[in-house]
């Protein structure tokens, strides 16, 4: 079996704290597969540009609606990151993300990190070439979006940019060399210098719940 991570290593490791405006992007390969390899579970492994394990996700319950939950990103040793859960009573496809596991305590929402809601609704696509917008700390009087999420998340080909427009990171399909590309199950996530990676698949999470299915609203989390 080929090995699902990059082959070559960059030459250093990119932080988001580092000041380096010359630093180069951080690439890590996502596998559509819980780390769990128990029958029925689904999820995320994810590995770094020297083949780490640098998150994971495991769900349980993803096939009914009704059991429909929240997903929590860990790291590499299973430290939960944050903790993802569907909105009730929402006209669009709309998830929220809290800090840790805070998402299941009394008052999830004094640690919101941010709120993603579809480009479509139940009357119909708002903006065609919008997948996803994102609100940090959650949806603000003048609505304008944080985060736009940009093209086809299903078929591995979007762009991430914020509000002034550049270019966070991209989603693409996994290239092994010039001519073979693997499907669409592992797929490579760039992410630029100065962002936070806990935080943009956090984004990556979510676009695998809302993008490619007509939305109904859930009465249930």
């Amino acid at each position: 079996m080929s090995r699902i991570h990059p082959a070559s290593a960059l030459k250093e490791r990119v932080h988001h704290q580092v000041e380096d405006v010359h630093a180069p992007p951080s690439v890590l390969t996502v596998w559509k597969r819980s780390s769990m390899s128990f029958q029925g579970t689904d999820g995320f492994t994810v590995f770094d540009d020297r083949g780490i394990l640098s998150f994971r996700v495991d769900n349980y319950s993803r096939k009914s609606c009704c059991v429909r939950g929240g997903l929590v990103l860990m790291d590499g040793a299973g430290r939960a990151l944050l903790t993802l859960k569907p909105q009730m009573f929402s006209l669009q496809d709309q998830w929220n993300a809290y800090r840790g596991e805070d998402g299941y305590g009394k008052n999830p929402k004094s640690s919101r990190v941010f709120t993603m809601k579809s480009g479509s609704n139940l009357f119909g696509s708002r903006n065609k070439s919008e997948a996803a917008e994102v609100f940090m700390g959650g949806p603000s009087s003048n609505n304008t979006p944080d985060f736009r999420i940009e093209g086809c998340f299903g078929r591995r080909n979007c762009k991430i940019r914020d509000r002034s427009g550049e270019l966070v990171a991209t989603v693409s399909r996994k290239r092994v060399n010039n001519s073979v590309l693997l499907e669409n199950d592992v797929f490579s996530l760039v992410v630029q210098h100065g962002f936070d990676l806990e935080l943009i698949m956090g984004f990556v999470m979510v676009l695998d719940r809302i993008c490619g299915k007509t939305f109904t609203p859930i009465l249930c989390s």
